[in-house]
């Protein structure tokens, strides 16, 4: 993947250098990280419909794990062990507001 490609995850709702599949996928991401999950009928159904039933169970079980392992390693305080020193870092996209407005 490109630093420039790398760069826009954040925003990539909005670039031109992700397909749409991978754009969707990254949204499955978003939206599987937030509490509680919230997984729209209408994204899942693209991705049924442009992956096999495996490519979307390795994906979900993947995002599901990582998040896991994010999450497993942020009440711990584990940090990074510097194998990506000076590698591209992207910053983390800011929380959305609740939807229910509280």
């Amino acid at each position: 993947m490109s630093d420039d490609k790398l760069a826009a995850v954040a925003r990539y709702g909005d670039s031109d250098l992700f397909s749409a599949v991978e754009k969707d996928a990254l949204a499955l991401t978003d939206a599987m990280c937030e509490t509680p999950v919230a997984v729209p009928d209408e994204l899942y159904e693209r991705l049924r419909a442009a992956l096999t039933p495996q490519q979307l169970v390795e994906l979900t079980a993947t995002i599901a794990w990582e998040n896991f392992r994010a999450r497993f390693n942020r009440c711990h305080q584990i940090g990074a062990d510097g194998f990506s020193t000076g590698a591209f870092c992207v910053l983390p996209v800011p929380a959305r507001p609740p939807a229910n407005g509280s």
